[in-house]
C-alpha cells in the first residue's frame, strides 16, 4: 500500500518558525506557542533524508493522551489541539495542522532533561558497565543489559542544542537550576513515570525509561511541557518478548538504526534516505504503540 507523503516542513504562509527542532517546528504567536510535529526522523543525531508518514500525528496525539491522564499529577501547557479554536489566521492551514499540532502556554523551560529509568539500557547501560553507577547512583553488581532496576531512578541530563544530551548527577543538576527545584523535578518525574509504567503494563508494554521537560509560567508555577511518553522520548518494549541480557525489541526507531548499521553509514553527512520497507515497518511500530497505549485509532 502506498503511504501518504511525509510532512517534512510545516510551511505556513506568513509565519516563520521561531525554532526548529529535529522533529518539531515551533511558532511564536505572542501570548502562546504553536507546536507542529513533522514526520522528520533522526538517528545518531542527524535528521534523515526520509520521513515516516503520520509519525508527527502519533507523537502529538499520544502526548495529548498522556497530558490528559497526568493532569491530576501536574498541570501542563496544553491549551487546545482543535484547529477550530486556533487564532483565525491559522485555521486556513487546517490541512497541515490537524492532528499534528497543539496550541500551548508559553513558559520559561527548565534547562535540564528529567529522565526516569526503570530498566538498565542505552546510555545508562554504558555508564554502568564503565563505573557500576548511572548519573552518580550506585547500582547492584552483576546486572545485565535490560535488567529491571530494584527501584526506578531519576537521572537528569543537560539539554544539548546539537548532538547528545549529557547525563549528569542530581547534585550537578542542583548546581545548575537549584537544589530545591531539582527535588521537585525528581518527585514529579518519578510520579509521572510510575503512572506511565502502570498503564503501559496493563496494555502489555514495558516503559523502560522516558524523559520529561518542565517549564515555569509567569506566575512561577511549574508545569509539564513538550512531549510526554512518546516512542521518541521513551523506550517501549513488548512485555511478552522481554528477555534481559541484551537489547530488546522496541516500539521506536529500531528498524531505522538497524538499517543504518547494516549499510555501515559512518554517521556523518551526507545523511542517507530510507528504503520503503524500513519506512513502512517503522510507521507500523509507531502506530502499534499508539493503538495499544490509547485504545484509539489515529485521527
Amino acid at each position: 500500500m502506498a503511504l501518504a507523503s511525509p510532512l517534512l516542513d510545516s510551511r505556513l504562509s506568513g509565519l516563520t518558525p521561531h525554532a526548529r527542532g529535529k522533529v518539531r517546528d515551533l511558532f511564536d504567536l505572542g501570548d502562546t506557542l504553536l507546536l507542529v510535529a513533522t514526520d522528520r526522523i533522526s538517528a545518531f543525531d542527524y535528521v534523515l533524508g526520509s520521513g515516516i508518514p503520520d509519525k508527527g500525528k502519533v507523537l502529538t496525539q499520544l502526548s495529548a493522551f498522556w497530558f490528559e491522564r497526568t493532569q491530576p499529577l501536574i498541570a501542563n501547557h496544553v491549551l487546545t489541539l482543535d484547529v477550530a479554536d486556533y487564532p483565525a489566521h491559522l485555521r486556513s492551514h487546517a490541512d497541515v495542522l490537524a492532528g499534528r499540532s497543539m496550541l500551548v502556554k508559553k513558559t520559561q523551560p527548565i534547562p535540564i532533561e528529567c529522565v526516569a529509568r526503570g530498566y538498565l539500557s542505552g546510555s545508562g547501560w554504558k555508564e554502568y558497565q564503565a563505573s557500576g553507577r548511572v548519573c552518580g547512583i550506585a547500582l547492584p553488581e552483576n546486572l545485565q543489559e535490560s535488567d529491571r532496576l530494584p527501584t526506578p531512578i531519576f537521572t537528569p541530563a543537560t539539554k544539548a542544542s546539537t548532538g547528545h544530551d549529557v547525563n549528569i548527577s542530581e547534585a550537578d543538576a542542583g548546581r545548575l537550576v537549584g537544589h530545591d527545584l531539582v527535588r521537585q523535578l525528581r518527585e514529579h518525574t518519578l510520579a509521572l513515570y510510575a503512572h506511565g509504567v502502570q498503564h503501559a503494563e496493563s496494555r502489555g508494554i514495558i516503559l523502560a525509561d522516558t524523559k520529561f521537560e518542565f517549564g515555569r509560567l509567569p506566575s512561577g508555577e511549574l508545569i509539564l511541557i513538550d512531549e510526554v511518553m512518546t516512542p521518541d522520548s521513551s523506550r517501549y518494549w513488548p512485555k511478552d518478548q522481554y528477555a534481559p541480557g541484551g537489547p530488546q525489541p522496541s516500539f521506536d526507531k529500531q528498524y531505522v538504526r538497524d538499517y543504518l548499521e547494516e549499510i555501515r553509514w559512518n554517521k556523518q553527512p551526507p545523511v542517507p534516505s530510507l528504503p520503503e520497507s524500513v519506512v513502512h515497518r517503522t510507521r507500523d511500530k509507531y502506530l502499534e504503540a499508539f493503538r495499544r497505549l490509547t485504545g484509539r485509532e489515529l485521527q
